[in-house]
C-alpha cells in the first residue's frame, strides 16, 4: 500500500495514515551470518543490483566540533578491506566536519527490498593516488565541475555558469588535460560498528549488530555479533 497522507484544515500539518508492511524472507542470525561484516555487506550489495535502484546511495551524516550535525546523500563509490569509500569536495562542509570531528556514520536503505545497513566509524582520506585513478574514471562534465565548484559556499546566481567557462578555457575539453584539483579526493569510514535491518511484518524486524573488538588490527579486525530488538 502506498502512504497515504492527511493535510490540516490550515494545510501545516501533515499527518502519515498508512504504510506498506515490510515483509523481507530472509532471516538473519548471528550464528549464520559471516563473521566480517564487510562480506555480508558485499553479498547484499549483489544481491541487489539490478533490483534496487541507486543502491550505491546513502546518508552520510557527520557533526561539529560542537556536536551539531548535518546529512546529506553521498554515493558509495568502493569496499575495500577497511570500508566504505566515496568521493567530494575537501572544501565541502562535510570534509571540513570530519577533518576537525573524524568520525561519521552512514545508512544505506533499499526500499524495494526493505533492507538498511548502518555504518558508524572513524574516517581518513584516501591516498591521492587512489583519487587521482578515480577522477580520471569520472565524466567530463564530472571533471569539469570540481574545479568550478566551491562545494557549500554561497555563490551568485550565474556565478557558477562562468566558472564552468573559466574552467573549459583554462583546460580545454580533453579529460586528459584535466587534473585532479587539490581540493578534491575520497573519504574512507573504517567501520567500528555495522547494522544490518530486514523488515519484517508488525515492525518485529530482524536486527543485527556487529560492534569491532577493541585493539583488534585494522586490516584484520575482530568482530562481536549480537541481535537487536526491532
Amino acid at each position: 500500500m502506498d502512504n497515504a497522507i492527511e493535510l490540516s484544515p490550515d494545510k501545516i500539518t501533515i499527518t502519515v495514515l498508512a504504510h506498506e508492511q515490510y515483509d523481507n524472507p530472509d532471516h538473519l542470525s548471528p550464528s549464520t551470518v559471516p563473521t566480517n561484516p564487510l562480506d555480508l555487506f558485499r553479498q547484499w550489495f549483489t544481491s541487489v543490483q539490478g533490483s534496487v535502484r541507486e543502491p550505491e546511495a546513502m546518508a552520510l551524516s557527520t557533526a561539529s566540533v560542537h556536536g551539531i550535525p548535518s546529512t546529506r546523500i553521498v554515493l558509495l563509490k568502493e569496499v575495500d578491506n577497511r570500508g566504505f569509500i566515496f568521493y567530494t569536495n575537501y572544501d565541502s562542509r562535510k570534509s571540513r566536519e570530519m577533518d576537525a570531528n573524524p568520525y561519521a556514520s552512514l545508512s544505506l536503505y533499499w526500499r524495494e527490498v526493505h533492507q538498511q545497513v548502518r555504518v558508524v566509524g572513524r574516517v581518513e582520506k584516501v591516498s591521492k593516488e587512489q583519487s587521482e585513478a578515480y577522477f580520471r574514471s569520472r565524466p567530463l562534465g564530472s571533471r569539469i565541475g570540481a574545479w568550478a565548484s566551491h562545494q557549500s559556499a554561497v555563490i551568485a546566481e550565474g556565478e557558477l555558469d562562468q566558472k564552468v567557462k573559466q574552467i573549459e578555457e583554462r583546460f580545454g575539453v580533453n579529460e586528459a588535460d584535466i587534473p585532479l584539483p587539490d581540493h578534491w579526493g575520497g573519504w574512507r569510514v573504517l567501520p567500528s560498528e555495522v547494522e544490518f535491518w530486514v523488515g519484517k511484518p508488525s515492525r518485529l524486524h530482524d536486527r543485527i549488530r556487529y560492534l569491532r573488538r577493541e585493539c583488534s588490527p585494522a586490516d584484520s579486525p575482530e568482530w562481536t555479533i549480537e541481535r537487536l530488538s526491532p
